[in-house]
């Protein structure tokens, strides 16, 4: 989950200001609105023939809930 914060310039710009890891809660590092750790971001629209169709789905997961989530897998990550 990400939140921002709006910059004031001739033209108006978001930057980022938290990253919140959806699963655990825990914050990604920033710096002056860069990420400083690294992170699954996901972005999902959902098609036609879904149950979910047209909806986006949007969430950050920090590395140890990834590891997490891969690790349930049947089918390893492929590389």
């Amino acid at each position: 989950m990400r939140q921002y914060e709006m910059i004031e310039t001739r033209e108006t710009q978001r930057k980022i200001k938290k990253i919140i890891c959806n699963k655990c809660g825990r914050e990604i590092p920033t710096e002056k609105g860069e990420p400083r750790a690294d992170f699954l971001s996901v972005e999902k629209r959902w098609g036609y023939f879904s149950e979910k169709d047209n909806q986006v789905d949007v969430f950050d997961l920090c590395e140890e809930c990834y590891d997490a989530l891969v690790a349930t897998f049947v089918i390893p990550v492929g590389e």
